[in-house]
């Protein structure tokens, strides 16, 4: 991999990517749709000489060429809006993979375990059977099915799937991004789903090292990737680390079917979490005995650390 493009790389895990690609030193393109946020992107990461940004629609082929030409390795990290999903999805990632195909180039998509539906076994491995039961599930199997069609003859793809994920760069599309904000800020703050039950989540900085890693191998494409995070938490106990973390302590109120269905009412995509309150419920927990038979340890910073951090990274921005 000597030069790549990150699709999204202004959201969570695009721009923990980015940040982890520009660190290795490779020259990397930062594409988005604003501009204002890719220059505090590139910012926050000292205007590192090797990235450059890009500004255009990933939903239009020729943007994603323009910016992409000279490229190797294409990072798709964008995604849609939950109540977006179904109509939106997969037009996506068709321009995504329409790009790719012209140029050559290879893709690392990220996603996530809703294809899965329900867990069959303790621990999911990359063979685990896909029987989604919701609309989401179904539209993210029948996304996977597009990435890895017949129809694209030149793009190689991998598919890298990440639990529920948290870090400095998480926002409102992952379920712990706003609790944290919130808690940094002193606020009071929501939790989705109840916060007894412990559930794998992955820190962003590891994903992208791991993700790093396998779009750096040829023998990774065509399959599926688990990106395995440091082990199980409960809500509680993040909620813990993170208010001592912060130093305030405001209430944090879990939201299970009939919070998110009456906050629903104004804010449309919390109302289409409630499908997906099945994983709070019965977790689902991802094995990377794959990824450690290819490329070696799994990186797993400690809960304690991590979330830690990413409390102080997020009242230094708020200070800002």
């Amino acid at each position: 991999m000597e030069k790549a493009i990150v699709i999204g790389a202004t959201g969570g895990t695009g721009a923990a990517i980015t940040a982890e690609l520009v660190k290795r030193g490779i020259r990397t393109v930062a594409f988005g749709r604003s501009r204002q946020k890719l220059e505090q992107l590139k910012a926050g990461l000292g205007h590192a000489t090797n990235l450059t940004i890009a500004t255009g629609d990933a939903f239009r082929p020729n943007d994603i060429v323009a910016a992409a030409e000279g490229t190797d390795v294409l990072f798709h990290c964008a995604n849609v809006p939950y109540h977006e999903m179904v109509s939106k999805l997969i037009p996506l990632g068709e321009s995504i993979m329409e790009a790719s195909d012209r140029l050559g180039l290879k893709v690392v998509a990220i996603d996530g375990i809703y294809p899965y539906g329900r867990r069959q076994t303790e621990k999911v491995t990359e063979e685990h059977p896909k029987n989604p039961h919701t609309r989401k599930g179904k539209t993210r199997l029948a996304y996977e099915k597009m990435l890895f069609g017949e129809r694209w003859k030149r793009a190689k793809v991998l598919i890298a799937r990440l639990p529920d994920y948290y870090g400095p760069t998480a926002n409102e599309a992952s379920y712990l991004g706003t609790t944290l904000e919130a808690i940094a800020a002193g606020k009071m703050a929501f939790f989705i789903g109840n916060m007894h039950t412990a559930r794998e989540f992955v820190y962003l900085p590891d994903a992208a090292i791991m993700v790093a890693e396998l779009a750096s191998r040829d023998d990774a494409y065509g399959q599926n990737w688990h990106i395995a995070g440091a082990g199980l938490i409960s809500g509680k106990e993040i909620v813990r680390i993170a208010r001592k973390a912060s130093g305030i302590a405001k209430p944090v109120i879990p939201l299970g079917k009939v919070g998110l269905s009456l906050i629903g009412l104004s804010v449309p995509v919390m109302k289409e979490v409630v499908e997906m309150l099945y994983l709070t419920e019965e977790p689902l927990v991802l094995s990377g005995d794959k990824y450690k038979k290819l490329i070696g340890p799994i990186p797993a910073t400690p809960f304690e650390e991590g979330i830690a951090a990413t409390i102080r990274a997020l009242k230094s921005k708020n200070r800002k």
